[in-house]
């Protein structure tokens, strides 16, 4: 089966093989590169399309498919861990007997990359800190890995990859996730408590699906003082109050790779907040990854149909 119009809506980040790859599923392609501004413009895009594909970008909602009563198939070019963190209604979607395919684990080993050399370059004092000035190693003498207290919040497919290369540098790993894990109980990880794994860690690194907030008030004063913070999700793991309050009441530093990681442009005044303002997980190997999954979801869908 072929569509008979595929339409992607905004830039998708395949890689140039596979936008060619697209035409072989359709009477008709579309790939628009620039984003659409307005959920208008999305529904004059998507039009009488069949196939619709998007990126992490723009939000689809109930609003946008109650007029685009062709879809049968959207595929979404980026990370789909569950409807609720998604940038799109899939439980309406799915009600109209939309299929909708989205795509994990594409992009962990850049920021698996990102976490070890931004720990080494904060333990060891190399570089400058985000206010220019030399920064000093984190326990005034140049320490190791090895032996470092490292807390993993959320075990899943980065989380775990994180732990394995914080464990391979002699790392003491504890964790918390939704239950105890037999893979990480296997490798010596201890599965604790949340605020028993911010109250023992020296460094945390959170690993939480988009729109997922474990950090409250009561998180951060289980957490305390002097200790080294990294979120890698798509969104901050923390609220915003609390999560000042402690990034200005003590010695404590804050590591993360995007601004939607970070939460707020305000944060970035702070010399304690070290944010690149681009995505580690952006990496050419990644972008092949993406590419081979999405077009392995459109063979399957394309097969049965």
């Amino acid at each position: 089966m072929k569509f008979k119009k595929l339409v992607g809506i905004e830039p998708l980040e395949l890689i140039p093989s596979a936008n060619k790859k697209l035409e072989s599923f359709a009477e008709t392609l579309i790939l628009h590169e620039d984003q659409p501004s307005t959920a208008e413009e999305i529904v004059k895009r998507i039009g009488d399309a069949d196939g619709v594909l998007v990126s992490h970008r723009s939000t689809i909602g109930k609003d946008i498919l109650e007029q685009c009563p062709n879809i049968k198939y959207i595929g979404m070019c980026c990370s789909l861990y569950s409807p609720e963190s998604a940038n799109l209604d899939i439980l309406y979607a799915n009600s109209q007997g939309i299929t909708v395919k989205g795509v994990r684990d594409y992009g962990d080993e850049g920021v698996v990359e990102y976490v070890i050399s931004e720990l080494v370059r904060c333990l060891h004092g190399f570089g400058t800190t985000s206010d220019g000035k030399p920064r000093q190693p984190w326990s005034t003498i140049p320490r190791e890995i090895t032996g470092l207290k490292a807390g993993i919040v959320g075990l899943g497919k980065s989380g775990g990859m994180i732990a394995d290369a914080l464990s391979f540098f002699g790392a003491d790993i504890t964790y918390f996730a939704r239950s105890e894990k037999a893979d990480a109980k296997a490798k010596g990880y201890q599965f604790l408590p949340l605020k028993e794994v911010l109250a023992t860690s020296e460094v945390v690194i959170t690993c939480l699906n988009k729109n997922t907030v474990l950090l409250h008030e009561a998180e951060f004063e289980a957490f305390g003082n002097r200790k080294i913070l990294f979120n890698t999700g798509l969104s901050p793991s923390w609220d915003a109050e609390p999560f000042e309050k402690w990034l200005t009441a003590g010695d404590n530093v804050v590591y993360c790779d995007t601004l939607i990681a970070l939460g707020d442009k305000r944060f970035l005044k702070y010399p304690n907040v070290n944010c690149l303002q681009v995505s580690t997980g952006r990496t050419q190997q990644a972008f092949k990854r993406l590419s081979e999954k999405v077009l392995a979801n459109l063979t399957a869908y394309t097969k049965i149909q």
